[in-house]
């Protein structure tokens, strides 16, 4: 599942995530799975035919990710593989940020982290200019909209119905997710 909301030039993107390194690195042995939260920015297309014809939308690079998951094989609704990338460079993560309130409560970190927008643009390395100042102000507005589009993705990851491995394969490295 993708979820977009989209602003003048950002947008927040949520989807589900089932992942399973073919590299396993210590500590992080084994599936997981959740729900990924990224800031991106947005890019308006020229209208492609008449003044009626549909505007082509890109969801273009990230800047921030959250990546709200768990172990498949543990508890489900634990989150305890719960982190951030307060930086993303050429569409890559730059390393796994724990944090002790982003596993306390998961849902809430992510609303204090939207609602301060401009701080996370500033630490991710983005410029705020008066179009981003104003994307920050109606993000603001929509974050309990936000909130509760993570709050009912990560109850259908609970339940097994989002963020799952395709039936009878047996996988030694996948990621099946829009994100």
């Amino acid at each position: 599942m993708l979820q977009l909301f989209g602003f003048d030039r950002i947008g927040v993107v949520i989807g589900d995530l089932y992942f399973l390194d073919p590299v396993q690195k210590p500590g992080q042995e084994g599936a997981e799975h959740g729900v990924r939260l990224e800031v991106r920015m947005l890019e308006r297309g020229e209208l492609a035919g008449s003044i009626y014809s549909a505007r082509p939308i890109s969801i273009a690079a990230p800047v921030w990710r959250a990546d709200l998951l768990e172990t498949v094989a543990g508890p489900a609704g634990s989150l305890n593989r719960a982190h951030h990338h307060p930086r993303m460079q050429d569409w890559e993560p730059r390393g796994r940020v724990f944090d002790a309130e982003l596993s306390a409560d998961p849902v809430g970190w992510v609303g204090k982290q939207l609602s301060d927008l401009e701080g996370l643009l500033v630490r991710a390395g983005i410029e705020v200019d008066p179009t981003l100042a104003a994307d920050a102000e109606s993000l603001r507005e929509a974050v309990p909209d936000v909130q509760r589009a993570v709050t009912t993705m990560l109850d259908q990851v609970k339940a097994g119905r989002l963020g799952t491995a395709p039936p009878g394969e047996e996988l030694t490295g996948a990621r099946i997710s829009w994100l």
